[in-house]
Protein backbone atom coordinates (compact mmCIF):
# COMPACT_ATOMS: atom_id res chain seq x y z
CA UNK A 1 0.00 0.00 0.00
CA UNK A 2 1.49 3.30 -1.09
CA UNK A 3 -0.50 5.80 0.97
CA UNK A 4 1.63 7.94 3.28
CA UNK A 5 -0.38 6.95 6.32
CA UNK A 6 -0.87 3.23 5.97
CA UNK A 7 -0.36 2.06 9.56
CA UNK A 8 -3.37 0.04 10.68
CA UNK A 9 -4.26 0.27 14.36
CA UNK A 10 -5.30 -3.37 14.39
CA UNK A 11 -1.87 -4.46 13.12
CA UNK A 12 0.16 -2.74 15.83
CA UNK A 13 2.05 -4.97 18.22
CA UNK A 14 2.10 -4.50 21.99
CA UNK A 15 4.29 -1.58 22.97
CA UNK A 16 3.94 0.20 19.62
CA UNK A 17 2.18 3.54 19.27
CA UNK A 18 -1.04 4.12 17.38
CA UNK A 19 -0.72 7.20 15.22
CA UNK A 20 -4.06 9.06 14.96
CA UNK A 21 -3.08 10.69 11.66
CA UNK A 22 -3.52 7.27 10.06
CA UNK A 23 -7.25 7.54 10.72
CA UNK A 24 -8.22 11.19 10.59
CA UNK A 25 -10.70 12.71 8.18
CA UNK A 26 -9.02 15.83 6.77
CA UNK A 27 -10.97 19.03 6.92
CA UNK A 28 -11.40 19.89 3.19
CA UNK A 29 -10.79 23.62 3.66
CA UNK A 30 -7.57 23.08 5.62
CA UNK A 31 -6.40 20.28 3.33
CA UNK A 32 -6.70 22.74 0.45
CA UNK A 33 -4.06 24.92 2.08
CA UNK A 34 -1.57 22.08 1.73
CA UNK A 35 -2.34 21.06 -1.83
CA UNK A 36 -4.75 22.07 -4.60
CA UNK A 37 -5.54 18.37 -4.98
CA UNK A 38 -4.72 16.73 -1.65
CA UNK A 39 -6.13 13.37 -2.74
CA UNK A 40 -3.78 13.26 -5.73
CA UNK A 41 -0.78 14.11 -3.58
CA UNK A 42 -1.59 11.37 -1.08
CA UNK A 43 -2.17 8.88 -3.90
CA UNK A 44 1.03 9.69 -5.76
CA UNK A 45 3.11 10.38 -2.62
CA UNK A 46 4.19 13.79 -3.90
CA UNK A 47 4.65 16.16 -0.97
CA UNK A 48 3.90 19.90 -0.88
CA UNK A 49 7.59 20.57 -1.60
CA UNK A 50 7.16 18.94 -5.03
CA UNK A 51 9.46 16.04 -4.13
CA UNK A 52 8.53 12.38 -3.64
CA UNK A 53 7.32 11.98 -0.08
CA UNK A 54 9.21 9.25 1.81
CA UNK A 55 7.45 7.04 4.32
CA UNK A 56 8.49 7.87 7.87
CA UNK A 57 7.76 4.83 10.07
CA UNK A 58 6.39 5.00 13.58
CA UNK A 59 9.49 4.69 15.81
CA UNK A 60 9.85 1.98 18.40
CA UNK A 61 9.71 3.09 22.03
CA UNK A 62 13.02 3.37 23.89
CA UNK A 63 14.03 1.34 26.91
CA UNK A 64 16.94 3.64 27.81
CA UNK A 65 17.10 7.42 27.57
CA UNK A 66 19.87 9.94 26.91
CA UNK A 67 22.22 11.43 26.11
CA UNK A 68 20.06 14.17 24.65
CA UNK A 69 20.30 15.66 21.20
CA UNK A 70 19.96 19.44 21.52
CA UNK A 71 18.00 21.20 18.78
CA UNK A 72 17.79 24.99 18.48
CA UNK A 73 14.56 26.28 16.91
CA UNK A 74 15.95 29.46 15.40
CA UNK A 75 14.97 32.32 13.10
CA UNK A 76 15.74 35.98 13.70
CA UNK A 77 12.36 36.95 12.22
CA UNK A 78 9.43 36.84 14.60
CA UNK A 79 6.05 35.28 13.92
CA UNK A 80 7.30 32.42 11.75
CA UNK A 81 6.14 29.57 13.99
CA UNK A 82 9.19 28.91 16.20
CA UNK A 83 7.26 28.58 19.45
CA UNK A 84 4.37 26.66 17.89
CA UNK A 85 6.83 24.25 16.29
CA UNK A 86 8.83 23.84 19.51
CA UNK A 87 5.73 22.94 21.52
CA UNK A 88 4.18 20.60 18.99
CA UNK A 89 7.38 18.89 17.84
CA UNK A 90 8.26 18.30 21.48
CA UNK A 91 4.80 16.90 22.24
CA UNK A 92 4.89 14.63 19.18
CA UNK A 93 8.33 13.30 20.14
CA UNK A 94 7.02 12.62 23.64
CA UNK A 95 4.07 10.73 22.15
CA UNK A 96 6.60 8.47 20.44
CA UNK A 97 8.22 7.61 23.75
CA UNK A 98 11.05 10.16 23.78
CA UNK A 99 11.83 12.17 26.88
CA UNK A 100 11.81 15.81 25.89
CA UNK A 101 12.91 19.03 27.57
CA UNK A 102 11.73 22.33 26.11
CA UNK A 103 13.83 25.40 26.90
CA UNK A 104 12.11 28.78 26.72
CA UNK A 105 15.04 31.03 25.73
CA UNK A 106 12.98 34.06 24.76
CA UNK A 107 12.40 36.85 27.33
CA UNK A 108 8.84 37.16 26.00
CA UNK A 109 8.08 33.76 27.54
CA UNK A 110 5.81 32.66 24.70
CA UNK A 111 6.78 29.00 25.04
CA UNK A 112 5.85 29.04 28.72
CA UNK A 113 2.52 30.73 27.95
CA UNK A 114 1.82 28.19 25.22
CA UNK A 115 2.11 25.43 27.81
CA UNK A 116 -0.21 27.09 30.30
CA UNK A 117 2.43 28.77 32.49
CA UNK A 118 2.12 32.42 33.51
CA UNK A 119 5.69 33.78 33.22
CA UNK A 120 4.98 36.75 35.48
CA UNK A 121 4.22 34.45 38.41
CA UNK A 122 7.59 32.65 38.22
CA UNK A 123 10.26 33.36 40.82
CA UNK A 124 12.91 31.08 39.29
CA UNK A 125 13.46 30.72 35.55
CA UNK A 126 16.17 29.80 33.06
CA UNK A 127 17.67 33.24 33.77
CA UNK A 128 18.52 32.15 37.33
CA UNK A 129 19.97 28.91 36.01
CA UNK A 130 22.30 30.90 33.75
CA UNK A 131 23.39 33.53 36.23
CA UNK A 132 23.34 31.93 39.69
CA UNK A 133 26.04 29.44 40.54
CA UNK A 134 24.96 26.50 42.64
CA UNK A 135 21.33 26.54 41.43
CA UNK A 136 20.28 23.04 40.39
CA UNK A 137 18.28 22.58 37.20
CA UNK A 138 15.70 20.53 39.11
CA UNK A 139 14.76 23.69 40.99
CA UNK A 140 13.78 25.37 37.72
CA UNK A 141 12.21 22.45 35.82
CA UNK A 142 8.44 22.34 35.44
CA UNK A 143 6.40 19.32 34.47
CA UNK A 144 3.96 19.85 31.60
CA UNK A 145 0.60 18.21 30.98
CA UNK A 146 2.27 16.07 28.31
CA UNK A 147 3.78 12.90 29.81
CA UNK A 148 7.52 12.76 29.17
CA UNK A 149 7.87 16.47 28.35
CA UNK A 150 9.34 19.04 30.78
CA UNK A 151 9.92 22.78 30.57
CA UNK A 152 12.63 25.25 31.56
CA UNK A 153 10.49 28.41 31.70
CA UNK A 154 11.43 32.00 31.00
CA UNK A 155 10.16 35.52 31.55
CA UNK A 156 11.29 39.12 31.03
CA UNK A 157 14.17 38.63 33.50
CA UNK A 158 16.06 36.80 30.75
CA UNK A 159 16.47 40.07 28.85
CA UNK A 160 18.96 41.18 31.53
CA UNK A 161 21.17 38.16 30.82
CA UNK A 162 22.15 39.54 27.44
CA UNK A 163 23.78 42.50 29.17
CA UNK A 164 25.14 40.67 32.21
CA UNK A 165 26.76 37.88 30.18
CA UNK A 166 28.92 40.36 28.24
CA UNK A 167 31.49 40.51 31.02
CA UNK A 168 31.43 36.76 31.73
CA UNK A 169 34.25 34.41 30.72
CA UNK A 170 33.10 32.03 27.94
CA UNK A 171 29.86 33.98 27.77
CA UNK A 172 28.71 32.12 24.64
CA UNK A 173 28.74 28.80 26.53
CA UNK A 174 26.56 29.74 29.52
CA UNK A 175 23.52 27.76 28.32
CA UNK A 176 25.67 24.79 27.36
CA UNK A 177 27.02 24.63 30.92
CA UNK A 178 23.53 24.94 32.39
CA UNK A 179 22.14 22.09 30.27
CA UNK A 180 25.04 19.68 30.75
CA UNK A 181 23.68 18.06 33.97
CA UNK A 182 20.38 17.34 32.18
CA UNK A 183 21.77 15.58 29.13
CA UNK A 184 21.48 12.07 30.52
CA UNK A 185 17.81 12.49 31.50
CA UNK A 186 16.39 13.33 28.06
CA UNK A 187 16.45 12.16 24.47
CA UNK A 188 15.75 15.59 22.97
CA UNK A 189 16.24 19.12 24.28
CA UNK A 190 14.53 21.72 22.07
CA UNK A 191 15.44 25.39 22.56
CA UNK A 192 12.95 28.07 21.53
CA UNK A 193 15.20 31.00 20.54
CA UNK A 194 14.29 34.67 20.63
CA UNK A 195 13.71 36.45 17.29
CA UNK A 196 17.17 38.00 17.04
CA UNK A 197 20.78 37.04 16.42
CA UNK A 198 22.06 38.39 19.73
CA UNK A 199 24.05 36.77 22.52
CA UNK A 200 21.16 34.60 23.73
CA UNK A 201 20.73 33.07 20.28
CA UNK A 202 24.49 32.53 19.98
CA UNK A 203 24.32 30.72 23.34
CA UNK A 204 21.58 28.47 21.99
CA UNK A 205 23.57 27.71 18.82
CA UNK A 206 26.69 26.99 20.85
CA UNK A 207 24.80 24.51 23.03
CA UNK A 208 22.95 22.82 20.15
CA UNK A 209 23.88 19.85 18.02
CA UNK A 210 21.58 20.97 15.22
CA UNK A 211 19.29 23.79 14.09
CA UNK A 212 15.74 23.72 12.74
CA UNK A 213 14.73 26.91 10.95
CA UNK A 214 10.96 27.50 10.82
CA UNK A 215 10.27 29.62 7.76
CA UNK A 216 6.98 31.30 7.01
CA UNK A 217 6.16 30.95 3.32
CA UNK A 218 6.36 34.69 2.77
CA UNK A 219 8.94 36.79 0.92
CA UNK A 220 10.22 38.88 3.86
CA UNK A 221 10.82 35.73 5.91
CA UNK A 222 12.79 34.29 3.01
CA UNK A 223 15.12 37.29 2.87
CA UNK A 224 16.48 36.69 6.38
CA UNK A 225 17.49 33.06 5.86
CA UNK A 226 20.81 33.96 4.24
CA UNK A 227 21.82 36.05 7.28
CA UNK A 228 20.82 33.24 9.64
CA UNK A 229 22.79 30.59 7.74
CA UNK A 230 25.80 32.94 7.81
CA UNK A 231 25.47 33.21 11.61
CA UNK A 232 25.19 29.42 11.92
CA UNK A 233 28.35 29.06 9.86
CA UNK A 234 30.24 31.55 12.07
CA UNK A 235 29.18 29.71 15.23
CA UNK A 236 30.27 26.42 13.66
CA UNK A 237 33.69 27.83 12.76
CA UNK A 238 34.39 29.63 16.03
CA UNK A 239 32.39 28.01 18.84
CA UNK A 240 30.65 24.76 17.94
CA UNK A 241 32.21 22.63 15.17
CA UNK A 242 29.51 19.95 15.57
CA UNK A 243 26.62 22.30 14.75
CA UNK A 244 24.63 21.27 11.67
CA UNK A 245 21.51 22.51 9.92
CA UNK A 246 18.88 19.85 10.60
CA UNK A 247 16.47 21.39 8.17
CA UNK A 248 14.26 24.27 7.11
CA UNK A 249 10.62 23.82 8.10
CA UNK A 250 8.06 25.56 5.90
CA UNK A 251 5.24 26.97 8.05
CA UNK A 252 2.00 28.89 7.46
CA UNK A 253 1.86 27.41 3.98
CA UNK A 254 -1.21 27.90 1.80
CA UNK A 255 -0.87 26.45 -1.69
CA UNK A 256 -4.01 28.29 -2.78
CA UNK A 257 -1.84 31.41 -3.02
CA UNK A 258 0.75 31.78 -5.76
CA UNK A 259 3.04 33.59 -3.33
CA UNK A 260 3.25 30.65 -0.89
CA UNK A 261 3.96 28.22 -3.72
CA UNK A 262 6.66 30.46 -5.19
CA UNK A 263 8.40 31.00 -1.83
CA UNK A 264 8.38 27.27 -1.04
CA UNK A 265 9.71 26.45 -4.51
CA UNK A 266 12.56 28.97 -4.07
CA UNK A 267 13.46 27.55 -0.67
CA UNK A 268 13.58 24.00 -2.04
CA UNK A 269 15.65 25.20 -5.00
CA UNK A 270 18.14 26.97 -2.73
CA UNK A 271 18.42 24.45 0.12
CA UNK A 272 17.40 21.19 -1.57
CA UNK A 273 17.50 18.26 0.89
CA UNK A 274 17.87 20.61 3.87
CA UNK A 275 14.16 21.42 3.48
CA UNK A 276 11.91 19.10 5.47
CA UNK A 277 9.37 17.12 3.47
CA UNK A 278 6.84 17.97 6.17
CA UNK A 279 5.08 21.29 5.59
CA UNK A 280 2.94 23.00 8.22
CA UNK A 281 -0.18 24.63 6.78
CA UNK A 282 -2.20 27.53 8.10
CA UNK A 283 -5.04 26.67 10.48
CA UNK A 284 -6.99 28.47 13.18
CA UNK A 285 -6.30 25.51 15.45
CA UNK A 286 -2.79 26.77 16.29
CA UNK A 287 -3.91 30.09 17.87
CA UNK A 288 -6.61 28.16 19.71
CA UNK A 289 -4.01 25.86 21.27
CA UNK A 290 -2.10 28.86 22.63
CA UNK A 291 -5.22 30.06 24.41
CA UNK A 292 -5.82 26.53 25.72
CA UNK A 293 -2.20 26.23 26.87
CA UNK A 294 -1.59 22.83 25.34
CA UNK A 295 -0.12 21.27 22.17
CA UNK A 296 -2.28 20.61 19.15
CA UNK A 297 -1.53 16.90 19.55
CA UNK A 298 -3.75 16.88 22.65
CA UNK A 299 -6.05 19.84 21.92
CA UNK A 300 -7.10 18.56 18.49
CA UNK A 301 -5.49 15.15 18.33
CA UNK A 302 -7.08 14.04 15.05
CA UNK A 303 -6.60 17.32 13.20
CA UNK A 304 -4.41 17.72 10.14
CA UNK A 305 -2.19 20.12 12.11
CA UNK A 306 -1.52 17.43 14.71
CA UNK A 307 -0.83 14.92 11.96
CA UNK A 308 1.68 17.31 10.38
CA UNK A 309 3.70 17.63 13.59
CA UNK A 310 3.61 13.88 14.16
CA UNK A 311 4.98 13.45 10.67
CA UNK A 312 7.65 16.07 11.43
CA UNK A 313 8.62 14.16 14.58
CA UNK A 314 8.97 10.95 12.56
CA UNK A 315 11.02 12.79 9.94
CA UNK A 316 13.31 14.29 12.60
CA UNK A 317 13.80 10.86 14.15
CA UNK A 318 14.45 9.30 10.74
CA UNK A 319 17.06 11.96 9.91
CA UNK A 320 18.72 11.46 13.28
CA UNK A 321 18.82 7.68 12.75
CA UNK A 322 20.31 8.16 9.28
CA UNK A 323 23.24 10.26 10.57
Amino acid sequence: MNAPYDDDQDDLQDGQFYDPDADYEPDPEYAATLAPDAARQRRERIGPTGRPLPYFPIPNPLTDHGPAKIVAMCNQKGGVGKTTSTINLGAALAEYGRRVLLVDFDPQGALSVGLGVNPMELDITVYNLLMERGLAADEVLLKTAVPGMDLLPSNIDLSAAEVQLVSEVARESALQRALKPLMSDYDYIVIDCQPSLGLLTVNALTAAHSVIVPLECEFFALRGVALLTETIEKVRERLNPELVLDGILATMYDSRTVHSREVLARVVEAFEDHVFHTVIGRTVRFPETTVAGEPITTYASNSVGAAAYRQLAREVLARCHAE
